[in-house]
């Protein structure tokens, strides 16, 4: 049986990632050398694009990890971890890495392609430096008027359990009065 006849038994003819039925392919796992049923996974196009090419990934649509993280197969295991790192700073990939398992020889796997240099990383980090997580609380220490509304979001109000904004990193979003609005770092301090 070839590779693509045993990922297509395997999978039931869908993208292991998302369960889409269309224009499916064969992704090759780095950092694989040969194309096994062991080492590949099969994928629709737009997963595939976006597992190779991080310019064009879209957050929404990598949500369908929720299902497919509980995925018994170490390869699709080890891409559901990678993606779920990937999108860490987003909060809700968080939550899902917390609650997943796997085998160490798994999990060494998906820790076996190198992160991006710290250099390039983005970090959060509020008006006295403290570094911001997704998730954190913080207080505005100013009052903010918010574009677009005639809501003043007022100095000394808590913000609880912030997300990052993964392509800034002096922005942050959270909700002040039950809007969700994005924030600046230079005007929160971090809260425990």
């Amino acid at each position: 049986m070839s590779v693509q006849q045993t990922l297509m038994q395997r999978a039931d003819s869908s993208c292991e990632l998302c369960g889409s039925k269309d224009q499916l392919e064969i992704y090759q796992v780095p950092p694989s050398e040969s194309l096994t049923a062991e080492e590949a996974i099969l994928v629709c196009n737009t997963c595939l694009e976006q597992l190779e090419d991080s310019e064009k990934i879209e957050v929404n649509h990598w949500r369908c990890l929720n299902d497919s993280m509980w995925n018994t197969t170490p390869v699709v295991q080890v891409v559901v971890w990678r993606m779920l790192t990937k999108l860490k700073n987003e909060g809700w990939p968080q939550d899902l890495l917390d609650m997943m398992y796997m085998e160490e020889d798994t999990l060494a796997w998906a820790k076996s392609i190198q992160e991006e240099p710290a250099s390039e990383k983005i970090i959060h980090k509020d008006s006295n430096g403290a570094v911001l997580e997704a998730g954190d609380n913080v207080v505005l220490i100013k009052d903010l008027p918010v574009k677009g509304s005639s809501l003043v979001a007022k100095r000394g109000t808590a913000v609880r359990r912030v997300s990052l904004v993964h392509d800034d990193e002096g922005q942050i979003e959270g909700k002040v009065e039950g809007q969700q609005i994005v924030i600046l770092t230079k005007f929160v301090k971090k809260i425990s």
